[in-house]
């Protein structure tokens, strides 16, 4: 593996974190709409995933010993109210002393309440289709705010709207497996009116509380930079699929979560639309970065992340990158993957973007929805028939970046 070269002149305070969601790590999450497709057979089985729900404590030790300072968790809505109005006195427990386990280990803690698994009573009442779940999800956030917000530094009410608006409505690839343009902009719509209700309720009970939201915003680029219609085109797919979202909800934004994936090199074309030239891709050997492709398919571009960093400073928030990985089994492009996202990060900051950390995805191999098991984004191998966890190389990077003197352990 290339030595690598951690001077990246980070901000003092700067959070170096890891993330992961309840039902892709927790396992035997029985009463969400997921598990109910699993055991149809329209999605693979989850099972135990990585059984974090009893093996977090290892899981954040080995985070700290990495060097993490933050990480991300998702808190499960089907665990906390299994049925309608049936708050888990048990599960609310399990949480705190989830939390109170990171806290032990110096992290900074960050959690989201929706991470894409809905409690299988509201997926049986339409799900986000229904405006009435809007209410339902804001009684949640307010509960959990009453119950755990002691435990609590960060808020994210809402995981990647678009992405599950895509996938579930469009795609028809997640629950409720439907493909269908009006209930897609419906469903997005009540998103952002449940994101905006969340808020207020958090705020009614911790005024004081610091709540955003992680968005997955792409880079998009012309083809032809010097072509009026591909630039055009790229400036409708970012107010469409970076902006539109937002300027819904920037009036109840305290922060901005980024998630950071995806590069999409645009071309119209006549006739038949636009073309993500990114589709016909082929790695180029030996390479730089941004000419290779993940194990999914997906095209390295860290340089991306500097745009859409600059991109969003139109909003004055603050910003936390609260995903971006790799699936690379090889392991053998995830440091450089890292380190050149934080260098292109570390740019945008020293012209005026404020960013205050960054979350890898994810800190083990884990249920990757749709895909299963297949791809490996994990800083941590997780054996599937022990579920044994085994440090990856890669994941020494943070080690070399936690001793910069500019970056402060919590």
């Amino acid at each position: 593996m290339t030595e690598t070269n951690a001077n990246i002149p980070l901000p003092p305070g700067f959070l170096l974190g890891a993330a992961t969601s309840a039902h892709q790590v927790e396992g035997d999450n029985i009463n969400s709409d997921w598990w109910a497709a699993e055991q149809k057979g329209l999605v693979p089985k989850s099972g135990l995933a990585c059984d974090h729900y009893h093996k977090y404590e290892e899981d954040f030790e080995i985070a700290h010993g990495l060097g993490l300072n933050a990480f991300r968790i998702s808190i499960e809505w089907a665990r906390i109210e299994p049925a309608e109005g049936q708050f888990e006195t048990r599960e609310v427990e399990h949480y705190r002393k989830v939390l109170q386990a990171m806290k032990k280990q110096g992290l900074k803690r960050m959690v989201t309440l929706w991470h894409f698994s809905l409690p299988a009573w509201v997926a049986e009442k339409g799900g986000f289709e229904n405006p009435q779940i809007i209410e339902a999800f804001a009684r949640y956030a307010w509960f959990v705010a009453n119950n755990l917000g002691d435990e609590i530094d960060l808020w994210c009410t809402i995981n990647e709207p678009e992405v599950y608006v895509g996938q579930s409505y469009n795609q028809g690839k997640w629950p409720p497996f439907k493909s269908n343009y009006i209930l897609l902009l419906r469903v997005l719509s009540h998103l952002a009116a449940a994101h905006k209700k969340a808020y207020d309720a958090i705020k009614q009970v911790l005024p004081k509380a610091q709540v955003g939201l992680a968005k997955n915003n792409m880079y998009y680029e012309p083809y032809h930079k010097g072509s009026p219609f591909d630039r055009a085109l790229v400036w409708i797919s970012k107010q469409i699929s970076n902006h539109y979202f937002l300027d819904r909800i920037n009036n109840k934004l305290d922060f901005i979560g980024l998630n950071y994936y995806f590069y999409k090199l645009m071309k119209l074309s006549f006739p038949g639309g636009f073309v993500d030239l990114n589709k016909n891709f082929v790695n180029q050997p030996g390479g730089p970065l941004e000419n290779q492709k993940s194990d999914m398919g997906w095209r390295t571009f860290p340089e991306g992340i500097y745009h859409v960093l600059r991109d969003l400073k139109k909003y004055r928030k603050p910003i936390y990158i609260t995903e971006n990985g790799i699936a690379n089994a090889r392991d053998d492009m995830r440091s450089e993957f890292i380190l050149e996202h934080l260098r292109w990060t570390a740019k945008a900051i020293s012209e005026g973007s404020d960013v205050r950390g960054y979350f890898y995805w994810s800190l083990i191999d884990n249920y990757e929805w749709a895909d299963g098991y297949g791809p490996l984004f994990g800083l941590v191998e997780v054996n599937r028939e022990t579920l044994e966890r085994k440090v990856r190389r890669s994941a020494n990077v943070f080690h070399e970046l936690l001793n910069q003197k500019e970056v402060v352990k919590n």
